[in-house]
């Protein structure tokens, strides 16, 4: 996998289309760069926007976005609810796949000496690409916005990182950095009142509130002179209270800097249980730019656990359950396929749509059917266990929901999990075995007119071998897996679907013994025999194991009938 990193500039316009677009064209037209997301805010009058590429391809975009929203954003001009400092108000970078931290530190450095440079403009560097640590705070490198960087910057402690001590007038300042992910998210209440939305954002937040002298209703201050603080319960999160024209409603603005130690979930419930103690209601929230599947499908897991119901089903239907428990669709419609990062980066890419687990039922037979070689029978054993897995999987989600078993819910939920991923896992195979063949096939295909070349061959084509070995022995690991939780269902689920748990199980040995046969054919061309002796003996002995287990289950269902 490529070095990528993601870049989610802020730029103080939100209500300008044409404006908007200009500074998204002159980002698209790097080679490399794939923009994810455009999510302008009328009332707040600024546009985040994402995007993702390997380092090189992204600085030169955030370059080139960075010098058109200075052309075309005058700040003499903005107002809006959101603090800023400039035409981009920030920029940060942020590690994706095969980056350090501290690489993208140093490419946001990068970024900013050159912005200081080529734009003159007045340039600070914050979170981990930070020169001071005074400047590694967002809100207090921001603080004073661009009303008060006149005199900012005539304040020796405030020098820009690049570009001179000089106020512009239209483009005001701009701050990049290198952070981990966040996650900006608005909690929607059924007030108007701002100075209410504070006191929810002042409990939340990790730095909480100022404690007052109850008797002169003046800050209190520590050993050191400083204002005290009650914290809020939230880390890792910065929260404040905002009022929405162009929905009528105030709003908790947060964004969760460190997602492991507060979850998405975890943000809505706080600031519901707040609001419900001081008289208002949560009525929904929105995402603001996009977010990790991982996130959405832990919270839908918990929002099923808090009913007491299985949270062993589809990824799909993880994320209506997250997306309806938090009103996210509240605003405005909520596109998985817009605001999810890895369903995003998957739009619109043409190897998607030939990937066979894609097909509908007919497509996918009609391919199987064809004069074509692949799919074969590693793809159609893959799939066959797949089947059994959720054959299983729908028992034990049965199980958990049955009446007069809500004390064993969560054992069979667990074993839904299971099953899920065991299907998944399998569903992926149908294609991994597909695409092992066609290595092979590339593999023959190479030249072989020299000694060198014939040497490359011979290479490739063992390479591509031992995948395709690999893969269907794998198939057989997950669908000898599955074989323990379909007996568990026959025995312990409910007793109106243990034929279906014995179609699983009947699945299950069919994926075995025809990913064995795979496995077998393969090793036949693999000159590392050793290597290959060992995949035939333990695949010999899955099978085995598989046939007596299938005897077994059904063996006991035919007892029960």
């Amino acid at each position: 996998m490529q070095q990528l990193i993601e870049c989610v500039p802020n730029f103080s316009e939100g209500r300008d289309m044409a404006v908007i677009k200009r500074i998204t064209d002159a980002i698209e037209a790097v080679a490399g760069v794939k923009l994810l997301d455009v999510d302008p805010g009328h009332a707040t009058n600024r546009t985040v926007v994402t995007f993702v590429g390997p380092p090189a391809a992204v600085v030169e975009a955030a370059f080139q976005a960075i010098k058109m929203a200075c052309e075309v954003i005058d700040m003499r001009n903005h107002s809006g609810e959101h603090p800023r400092m400039g035409a981009t108000d920030v920029c940060p970078l942020i590690p994706i796949a095969q980056i350090t931290m501290e690489e993208t530190a140093e490419y946001a450095r990068q970024l900013g000496e050159r912005v200081g440079r080529e734009l003159g403009l007045p340039t600070y560097l914050y979170e981990a690409a930070a020169t001071r640590p005074a400047r590694k705070n967002l809100a207090v490198v921001r603080a004073g916005e661009y009303e008060g960087l006149a005199e900012k910057l005539t304040n020796p402690e405030w020098v820009p990182d690049f570009g001179p001590a000089q106020f512009n007038a239209k483009s005001g300042a701009t701050i990049i950095g290198a952070r981990d992910f966040l996650i900006a998210y608005n909690v929607n209440l059924n007030t108007t009142s701002v100075r209410r939305a504070n006191s929810v954002a002042f409990d939340v937040r990790e730095k909480g509130r100022v404690v007052n002298d109850p008797t002169t209703g003046k800050p209190m201050k520590d050993a050191q002179g400083e204002p005290q603080r009650q914290p809020g319960i939230l880390k890792g999160v910065k929260a404040i209270g905002w009022y929405i024209e162009e929905y009528g409603i105030a709003q908790i603005s947060m964004n969760i800097t460190d997602i492991k130690a507060t979850p998405l979930h975890r943000a809505f419930e706080a600031c519901l249980e707040s609001a419900n103690r001081r008289g208002m209601r949560v009525t929904g929230s929105e995402l603001v730019g996009l977010v990790p599947l991982e996130v959405m499908l832990e919270a839908g897991r918990y929002f099923l656990k808090k009913q007491q119901r299985s949270v062993g089903v589809s990824e799909s239907e993880l994320l209506k359950i997250a997306v309806k428990s938090m009103g996210l669709d509240e605003l405005t419609p909520f596109d998985p396929q817009q605001k999810i990062i890895e369903y995003n980066l998957e739009k619109g890419d043409p190897a998607r749509n030939n990937k066979l687990i894609f097909k509908d039922l007919v497509a996918f037979a009609n391919e199987t059917a064809s004069e074509r070689p692949a799919p074969g029978g590693g793809s159609i054993s893959a799939y066959v266990g797949a089947l059994g897995a959720s054959l299983a999987t729908m028992v034990a989600n049965l199980s958990s929901h049955k009446r007069g078993w809500d004390d064993r819910w969560e054992v069979f939920s667990d074993a839904a999990e299971h099953g899920q991923k065991l299907k998944d896992a399998l569903l992926r195979a149908v294609d991994e075995d597909t695409d092992a063949f066609n290595l092979i096939m590339t593999a023959f295909s190479l030249p072989k007119a020299s000694v060198a070349e014939k040497a490359i061959r011979k290479a490739a084509i063992q390479s591509a071998t031992k995948k395709a070995i690999e893969v269907p022995f794998r198939v057989m690991q997950l669908a000898m897996e599955s074989l323990p939780l379909i007996r568990q269902m026959v025995e312990t689920g409910n007793p109106n679907s243990i034929t279906d748990a014995g179609v699983g199980a009947l699945c299950a040995r069919v994926a075995v013994y025809g990913a064995y046969l795979n496995v077998k054919i393969n090793t036949a061309g693999l000159d590392d025999t050793v290597y290959a002796e060992k995949v035939i003996a333990d695949s010999e002995d899955m099978l085995q194991r598989a046939t007596q287990m299938e005897a077994e289950i059904l063996a006991f269902i035919e007892a029960r009938l």
